[in-house]
Parts: structure tokens; sequence; C-alpha cells
């Protein structure tokens, strides 16, 4: 209980008392005149309205909406104090507002802005203890919020200070009624940590919301107001006080322990807050800076975002594969490119939630083919019946011989361009970058706006196959360019005039017509990256069911009722999956793996990615169809055949000036008998530090000639098999590999050097056999 002040008789003497009161009283009397003189020579803010305070009220986080008004997401944007919404005060529990007054003011009715009682028994202790104690109102507090030059500062106010305290809020009580001081008070004082405002601490401490507060909440809440920093055991002494006086005595029993979570969880999540698309908000935050208040609103499509993450879950909880706990999806409007709906991770059924997937690089593996056989077919290097070897291919590099295999380890032999990128088949992609040019590539594939880090001869002709890091993002909106036959313009994550930032890179070809970006989506500036037939080619290509048969067959999962170009891609050691595709209105693009980069084993993309696309696009167009685009002006269409019936008769496409009719078969180089077809000469072969030795093998092949299975094959000196193709168990240095008739007579010869795996490589090898 508090001490009362010491009275005469308490004191040595009656007279020595009575002198020492009477000197207290004279010095009380003496610094409130000299206040009263200061303050009056102070010329003071006016306060402001009630309905000013209400209007510039804002809450530390950011409301993010989407692009029909519907809360998405919140986005701490402020982090110098934590703040809510603004709360009506028949929006806060009446247990709150009565504990609130039981704790600062029990007189907040009776006065006009200051308790004269309180003041009165303050002055008296002051004046027999000189020390002053707290007899501010709720009024006297809120003037303190109000006016900074009345702000409490670390000592305590000034006596002048306080009567000035007093004084306004005396002004404050004429203008502003109990009613509304009461409201502003509760969402503008302090509570405990950063929270500030009934809002914070109700749904962060709490839990709740400030209608749905209990009385033990109320009491702890309202304790927190003498002293927010105080020890748990405290507020707990406080909180049963004031219990006590709401007549609740018995809701004492292990206070401490019911608060102690409470005021430990300052910096928790804010109750039921909105947390549908995370990571597309903090991009789209990025993006409307710095014009950005209390809301935002985005491209973003609520009701298809939440179609897509639960496709997602539902189909990476039906997988029987372990590795494959992640996925990422991006969907975009063609013409506008808005971002429609994005999904950075699964939330908390990830590996690791907080990663955007999205936007984390990963190898492409095919998704870029389609990129780079449209460059050739823009250079007029193919056509689309233009005829590929999918053969064994050796190239040499400066770092070696690259031998690249197709997905199934198997050749189909000679294919078309057509066939071979509607089923992704690897060989030929790499004999269309020898004639492209690694560089020249990786300058087409900036300009789509993917982040390689490297120039052409760091990638090499794996480029061809996926080797650069990219983003699923910048490969679907580089994806959506060849939808807009060629044309890029930047992703957008807010409408139009929504932010200052959002703008498109310098044209280089103009502005897109109204007759493609439609009356809903104003011109946009856009880069004419790729030809415009070769991308409609391209998409013509990709559209192609039976072209993509032999790869994927007919009724795949890559098929859709409607009209839709798309392609697969898996990295190395099938880490990465991914699907992306496009219908006429919309591009999808689909990435799954972990956040662990493990080996995903026997998952592709027609297993793994293309589920998930097939689902949001068959979504998509639930109520409307796709229709394939009509061929650009000047594109030539020409009934083709093929030699020996190589592949049916079709009619094809043709950028100008490059068609014909009888597509010829590929003859093989001549040649006076047997000769060595692979290895090549010279070439230079590593050992694999990731594979045991005994299961390392080189194939050994000649060109077919009757009779080739007598023929017989040495290496050094030493016969190692017969017969048109045999494997040799490599071992590391320099060798001889030439094929001989059966009476020693050599054919063919040539050199090549065997790398050694490396010490270290070795040695973990001989650990783990």
């Amino acid at each position: 209980m508090r001490r009362s002040a010491p009275t005469p008789s308490s004191r040595t003497g009656p007279g020595e008392g009575m002198r020492a009161l009477h000197r207290h009283a004279a010095r009380f009397v003496l610094v409130w005149l000299g206040s009263l003189a200061v303050a009056r020579a102070t010329v003071p803010i006016p306060l402001p309205d009630f309905d000013t305070v209400r209007a510039n009220h804002r809450s530390t986080d950011l409301v993010v909406l989407d692009r029909h008004g519907e809360t998405i997401d919140t986005l701490r944007v402020d982090f110098r104090e934590r703040r809510g919404q603004w709360v009506p005060l028949n929006r806060i529990s009446p247990t709150v507002v009565r504990a609130v007054l039981l704790s600062e003011d029990r007189r907040f009715h009776d006065h006009a802005g200051v308790d004269w009682a309180a003041v009165a028994s303050a002055g008296w202790d002051w004046a027999w203890t000189g020390r002053l104690r707290g007899a501010s109102t709720l009024s006297m507090q809120l003037v303190g919020m109000l006016d900074p030059a009345l702000q409490r500062p670390g000592g305590g106010r000034r006596l002048e200070q306080k009567w000035e305290q007093m004084r306004r809020a005396r002004e404050l009580e004429a203008f502003w009624s109990k009613a509304q001081i009461l409201e502003a008070y509760l969402n503008m004082v302090a509570f405990r940590g950063e929270l500030r405002g009934i809002d914070a601490a109700a749904r962060v401490m709490f839990g709740k919301h400030p209608h749905g507060l209990g009385p033990i909440e109320a009491a702890v809440a309202a304790a927190l107001l003498r002293g927010p920093n105080a020890s748990v055991e405290r507020v707990a002494h406080r909180a049963c006080e004031l219990l006590a006086d709401m007549g609740r005595p018995g809701r004492c029993d292990h206070l401490v322990h019911i608060a102690r979570p409470w005021l430990a969880s300052t910096a928790a999540a804010t109750a039921d807050s909105v947390r549908l698309a995370p990571h597309f908000s903090r991009l789209a935050l990025k993006a409307a800076l710095p014009s950005v208040t209390g809301h935002l609103r985005t491209t973003l499509d609520a009701r298809l975002q939440e179609v897509v993450l639960a496709t997602v879950r539902r189909r990476l909880a039906g997988t029987m594969n372990t590795a494959m706990t992640d996925a990422a999806v991006v969907v975009l409007d063609n013409r506008s490119g808005d971002v429609l709906a994005y999904v950075g991770s699964v939330g908390e059924n990830s590996s690791n939630q907080h990663v955007d997937h999205a936007r984390a690089r990963r190898q492409a593996g095919s998704t870029l083919k389609p990129f780079l056989y449209a460059q050739a077919l823009e250079l007029r290097y193919l056509t689309a019946a233009s005829l590929l070897a999918d053969t064994q291919l050796d190239v040499v590099t400066a770092s070696g011989l690259y031998v690249p295999q197709n997905y199934d380890r198997s050749f189909a032999g000679q294919v078309s361009v057509r066939s071979a990128l509607a089923s992704s088949l690897n060989i030929p992609a790499v004999r269309v970058l020898t004639l492209v040019g690694p560089e020249r590539f990786v300058r087409t594939l900036r300009r789509l706006g993917l982040p390689l880090e490297h120039d052409g001869d760091h990638y090499g002709y794996s480029l061809s196959l996926g080797s650069a890091d990219v983003d699923l993002l910048s490969l679907a909106n580089a994806y959506r360019a060849l939808a807009q036959v060629g044309r890029w313009t930047p992703p957008r994550f807010v409408p139009e005039g929504a932010s200052a930032n959002d703008s498109a890179p310098e044209p280089e070809s103009g502005f897109e017509a109204d007759a493609v970006a439609g009356p809903a989506h104003p011109a946009r500036p856009f880069r004419q990256v790729i030809d415009p037939m070769a991308a409609w080619l391209v998409g013509d290509i990709l559209s192609d069911r039976q072209a993509r048969a032999r790869g994927f067959g007919l009724e795949s999962v890559l098929a859709t009722r409607f009209w839709t170009a798309v392609k697969t891609g898996t990295s190395k050691d099938m880490r990465d999956n991914w699907t992306l595709g496009w219908s006429s209105d919309f591009t999808v693009g689909v990435w799954v793996g972990n956040s662990r980069g493990a080996s995903m084993r026997n998952v592709s993309g027609v297993t793994g990615a293309a589920p998930i696309w097939h689902d949001v696009m068959d979504w998509l167009h639930r109520e409307q169809g796709s229709q394939p685009p009509p061929p650009p002006s000047g594109i030539e269409r020409q009934d083709v055949v093929f030699e020996g019936g190589l592949e049916a008769p079709r009619t094809e496409y043709f950028l100008p000036g490059t068609a014909v009719a009888h597509i010829q078969r590929i003859r093989e180089r001549d040649g006076k008998g047997p000769g060595i077809t692979h290895p090549s000469a010279g070439a230079v072969l590593a050992l694999d530090p990731d594979m045991p030795l005994a299961n390392q093998g080189l194939r050994l092949s000649a060109r077919p000639m009757p009779g080739l299975e007598r023929l017989h094959w040495h290496v050094n000196g030493v016969q190692v098999g017969t017969g048109p193709s045999v494997i040799w168990r490599p071992t590391p240095g320099r060798h001889e590999v030439s094929l001989r008739t059966p009476q020693g007579q050599v054919l063919d010869a040539l050199h090549l050097t065997v790398r050694d795996v490396p010490r270290q490589a070795r040695e973990l090898q001989a650990a783990h056999d």
C-alpha cells in the first residue's frame, strides 16, 4: 500500500513540523506561480481536432489489396514502433474501457480535463516529500501525445510543463467529446515494447481483436499503461488489483503464468492477418515505392491465387517423391504483363517457406530451347522442316570434349526441327547452338530479361540444354514475349498509375497496337526481341501434339482441350523441374523441386511440374476458350514431303524466302571402308568423380559396313572387343584406339587422353566403397 504523507505530529516536535510544512508550501506556491508565468509566455501549437487525428493515423502495416480490392497481405513498413488500424470506440471491448479508467482516470466522466482532487493529493505529497507523483488524467496524457512539446522527457516533466499540460487538457475538453478523447487515447497509448494502440496490443500480444478481449486480458493491458516495460510479476500484481476493483478477484490465480507468454510475444505475428501472397507483396511494394500509403492495390487476383496455391499443395501432397517438397507458380496476363498469381512457396508445408522460389535462380534445363530455335529461324539458318541429326555427337571445346545425351539416352536419327523442338531432343539443340553461337544466344536471352551473369564462353554449348541459372518469374515473362510474337515488356505488379517506378525500358520498336493491348490495357513501351514470324512459328511447334508425340505421346498431361503451347525442362541430376506455356490470354510458369537442391529421381517435367501447369490452365479457361493466333503477315505456307517417308507429309510454315517442298535425307560422309565415328581424334576425356570407376565406360563406334561384326577394337595394342560398337573401361593417360581386321590390319586409328580423378575425390570414393 502507498504510504501516507507524514503529519506534523510525527516529527520530532510540533514547531519543527509546522516550519517544514510552511517551507514546502511556500516552495510549491513559488514554483506554481513561476510555471504559470512561463506557460503564459509560451505560444502553444494549436491542438488538432479529432477527425484530423484519426485521419492522420497510420498503421505500421501496409495493407496489400488484389486487383478487386480484396486484402491479400499486410507488410510492415514502419519499424520505429508497431501500430495497428484505428479502432472505433464501439469496436473496443467495454471491459477494456472499464479497466483503463480504473487504472488511469477513475473520475474521467466527472472532470473537465484536470482531476483537481488528484492534483491536490499529489501537491500535498510533493510538499511533504519533495517528490512528484502522477495526477494525469486521460485528457492530460492525450495532449502529451498530440503536442510534441508536452511529451514526457526521460527525467519526467517539469512543473511548468505539468501546468501547461493541465491547461491544454482543459482546452482539449472544450471541443472534444469524452468519447473522442477515450477513443483517441486507446488508439495512441503505448502498451509494451514497440506496441502502440489497442489494435496492435490486442492482436499481437493476446491474439484477438480488440472487441474480443476478456477481463484478464483487459486488466493486463490496463496494468501495462503504468509501466509498459515492467516485470511480469509487477504487471500481474497490478492486474490483480484491477480485477478486484472490477469485482473479479477470483481471476488472479496463476496470473503470472498466464501473463508471461503474452508479455513475451510483443514481436509475434498479428492475429488473423491475411498472408495469401507474401513474396509477391514485397515485390509489389518495391515497385510502388515511394508513392504508397496505407493501402496498395496490386495486379494479383485473390481468387486465382487461392486456386493456384491449393492446386500446388494438392499435387505435392499426392506425390510419392519425398524430395519434391517445394514449388512456385507465376501466372501472367499476356497483353498487359499483369502478375495475376504468384506462389513463391507452399507455405508451412515447404522445407523453407521464406524462400521465394519464383525468384530463386535454378538451372533452366530444356526451357531455353524455344528461344534458341527462334533465333536460328530468324537468322534463316534453319526452317521448321530442316533435318537435324539426332546421333552421337562429340563437340571439342577448350575445356575438353562435350558429349551431350538425350533424356532417355537413345537416338532418333534424322528428325525435323519441328519434331526436335516439340519432343525436346537434346543433341539436335546442341547442333543448333553450334550454328547460332553461344555468345549471340546469351545476348538474346539477356534482352528477354533473363539474368545471365556470364558470357557465352563460360556456358559453352551446354547452354542449349539450360546450363544457365534463371528464375521462374523472368523465364515466364520471356515465354510471354513468345506469346506476344516476340515483344517483351516487364511484368507488372501494380496497376498503371499506382507506381512512380512502373516504367518499362526505353522502347526499341514503338508501342503495342490497341488491337493487341485491348481497351482495358493501355499501350505500353515494348522491345521487339524476336522476329514476329519466328516467335509465332515456335509457338505453333510447341502446340503441335503430333510433333510432340515422339517424346511425350499424344495424350500426355501437356495436352489441353483448348489451344496452348508448352515446354518442359529438367535440370542436371533432376534437381529442378519446369513447365512453361501459354494460351491466347495467359502465360503460366511452374517450377518444382526443393530448397536443398537434392535430386528428384524419376521425376520429369511431365510428372512433376506439368500436372500443376495443366490444372492451372484448365481453371483459367473453365469459362473461356483459347484460339490459336493467326499467322503473321508475310509467313509462307508450303506442303512438304520427306524423302523415304522419314516423317509424314504435312503443311509447314516458312519465313519468307526459305520455303522448300521436298526434304532430302542428310547424306553420310563418304568413306572407303570402315572408320571410327566415336570418339573423335584428339579427344580429352575426364573420369567422373561422382561415379565408381568400375561403372564408367566409353563407347567405341564405327561406321556401319557389311561384315563389320568381324572387325576388332584395340586400345594400346590390346584387343578390347569386336563388332560395330563396344564399351571400353577407360584408364587415365594417353591412349591409341585402333580398328583392325581379324588378321591385325589397321583400318582406322586415333589418339585420345583420359584425365585422372582428382586425388581428394578418389579418396572419398575409396572411403565410400
